[in-house]
């Protein structure tokens, strides 16, 4: 609990108890009043002072202003335990609110823990503890058990296991040794390590999730918009109602003012909009809080709505639904006299060390051999098809089957399981590369997941062959599969399927996906970690390499609308009743208190389940 929490904590009580000795005192008059007015300036001089600095600046038509009409006017009339009560009951409104956006936020927070304090650097032979800021991309940095990975980098010396669990929600940690990549924001828990940095900070992993964060409030869902909207004009129409209320019958009726004034306070009371205002936005939060646990960053509201309205999931294959690590599984030369396998794959090899592509690191890494870049003289990539190179004064083609379609070779095609790297010297088809990739541990699970919470459909898209893709496909369990696409052609499946009035979730590893997440109504980044892309082109990115977490997701965002609507159609039932029973005189200043602050603490209160784990 925060100081300012305990603080109003004991202004509640000590109002509470003055309260309760003001109603045993059998005092009367003027010193019933003061006995009144002490708890009600205790417990509301805030109200009071922030109702009329709003007034002042323009902003009138709020729930402090209708607090302080609504307790002065019952202090007027002579309702001095109204007036000290109403007010008494918003505090304690608004301190169950504050406890339950603390408890939400410290959901999304806990997240700053990853921010690191300060780096070790070695410069010179010498040990230097520096601000993170300072550090330069390619410095080595050292990392002890307990610290916090800094910056993003790879291991020079020193192996340990790392605790991941802020990013991923993952507490088993992971083993990392020489060579292996280390992500900010993780703990370094076993082992000293030295690190050769690859990022600044403010372009590391750890930078862009804090203002990923940070920046998630701002994007409001179309819901919070129209509570905002409707408490605009709802405030101003409510007050000039009351107004109506307090005057018109007792003119027309030649008496009853009193009654009718008491009647036009409590309209006012129970009008505050509070339960709508307060509860909607917190269970956004909440449910973002909640999802952030699970090391799934949902970059605003917004997207939380729309990620409960999908029935479409569609997955890009590599990446995704298959770890992408590749390994070469076989090469086969058309003219082994000619162009022997070995060969074959040491001119592939150079040719694609230009190539950042995993399938180009996994031929690279099969030859094994020294890299001569000098031999390669011209490198050209082919968006969606491969590339072009000039080796040892030969022109060079290796790519899929469209690629040495579009340069008139004479291909043949085999039946092979596998990612297909076609060879070709200048027109002439000379072999091909296999490359192999694994389908993820969890890619069944996570299609029959989103099954089981009501997608209606989910979809694989890769430029794969056919026959990859088909064996992926019916290995994972998706309903619909297209192979031998590019980028281009991606865009258009998932463009093809919002025209049908699916409501479609793209799935990719955010490399080379980000034409595709932007088209769809969601876009999803899996194995956000170390990817800048995914983080800067999704709208939710998964910490991991997890396709069950869509589910679960999915789960969370449904149970954050559900709650809202119950919010919405709780408060606007009760308050619209207590509003015409206030009206017609049936209902006093007490059921009022009940229309506006308890009415507010149930909804918050329902408001605070979108915060739990999501089974």
């Amino acid at each position: 609990m925060s100081r300012k929490q305990k603080k109003t904590l004991i202004r509640i009580i000590l109002s509470a108890v003055l309260l309760i000795v003001a109603f045993c005192l059998p005092v009367k008059g003027v010193y019933r009043a003061f006995l009144f007015l002490l708890p009600y300036i205790i417990i509301g001089y805030d109200v009071l002072w922030d109702a009329l600095r709003n007034i002042l600046h323009g902003q009138m038509f709020d729930e402090k202003f209708l607090m302080m009409i609504a307790s002065i006017g019952a202090f007027a009339i002579g309702e001095f335990a109204e007036a000290s009560a109403v007010m008494l009951f918003y505090q304690v409104g608004e301190f169950f609110q504050s406890i339950a956006v603390g408890k939400s936020r410290k959901s999304i927070t806990s997240l700053m823990d990853i921010r690191p304090d300060h780096v070790t650097v070695l410069r010179g032979g010498r040990e230097e503890i520096v601000d993170p800021e300072e550090v330069e991309i390619g410095e080595t940095i050292i990392i002890r058990p307990g610290e916090k990975i800094p910056l993003d980098g790879e291991i020079l010396s020193g192996s340990t296991a790392v605790d991941t669990a802020a990013l991923t929600g993952e507490s088993i940690p992971v083993e990392r040794c020489v060579k292996d990549k280390v992500i900010s924001g993780s703990i370094n828990l076993s082992g000293v390590i030295t690190v050769r940095t690859q990022s600044r900070y403010e372009e590391s992993t750890v930078a862009k999730i804090l203002e990923l964060v940070e920046n998630s409030s701002e994007k409001k869902s179309k819901t919070e918009n129209f509570i905002t909207r409707f408490a605009r004009y709802y405030t101003p129409c409510v007050v000039i109602a009351a107004v109506f209320l307090a005057v018109v019958p007792p003119l027309i009726l030649k008496d009853g003012w009193n009654e009718w004034i008491h009647s036009a306070l409590s309209f006012l009371v129970v009008s505050c909009p509070c339960a709508l205002v307060v509860s909607v936005p917190l269970s956004f939060f909440g449910g973002i809080g909640g999802a952030s646990r699970e090391g799934i960053l949902i970059k605003g509201a917004n997207y939380l709505e729309a990620l409960s309205k999908i029935d479409t999931v569609v997955f890009d294959k590599t990446g995704t639904l298959t770890k992408g690590t590749f390994s070469v599984s076989s090469i086969h030369s058309e003219d082994t006299e000619t162009v022997s396998e070995s060969k074959l794959l040491e001119i592939a090899a150079l040719a694609e060390s230009f190539s950042n592509h995993p399938v180009g690191k996994a031929v690279v890494s099969a030859y094994g051999g020294e890299i001569d870049k000098s031999r390669v003289s011209e490198v050209k990539e082919l968006a969606g098809m491969g590339l072009e190179a000039v080796v040892d004064g030969d022109v060079y083609n290796f790519g899929n089957e469209a690629l040495l379609h579009k340069i008139g070779a004479d291909i043949k095609l085999y039946e092979l399981s596998g990612t297909v790297i076609y060879a070709a010297r200048g027109k002439k088809y000379i072999g091909y590369v296999v490359i192999n990739d694994e389908m993820k541990d969890d890619a069944k699970e996570a299609v029959n997941a989103l099954k089981s919470v009501g997608i209606k459909k989910t979809v694989m898209l890769t430029g794969d062959s056919e026959d990859t893709a088909k064996n992926i496909a019916e290995e994972a369990g998706v309903d619909e599969w297209y192979a031998k696409l590019l980028p281009a052609d991606k865009v258009k499946k998932v463009e093809d399927l919002l025209a049908t009035g699916s409501k479609v979730a793209f799935v990719g590893d955010g490399i080379n996906d980000a034409p595709v997440l932007s088209r769809s109504d969601v876009g999803i980044a899996m194995g956000a970690l170390g990817s800048d892309a995914a983080i800067e082109s999704a709208d939710i990115v998964l910490m991991d390499d997890k396709p069950s977490k869509i589910a679960i997701a999915v789960k969370i965002s449904r149970k954050t609308m559900n709650i809202v609507r119950q919010n919405i159609i709780f408060s606007l039932f009760v308050k619209f009743a207590i509003l015409i029973l206030a009206a017609l005189r049936i209902a006093n200043m007490w059921v009022a208190v009940f229309g506006d602050v308890g009415v507010m603490i149930i909804a918050i209160l329902n408001s605070m389940r979108s915060m739990m784990k999501t089974k």
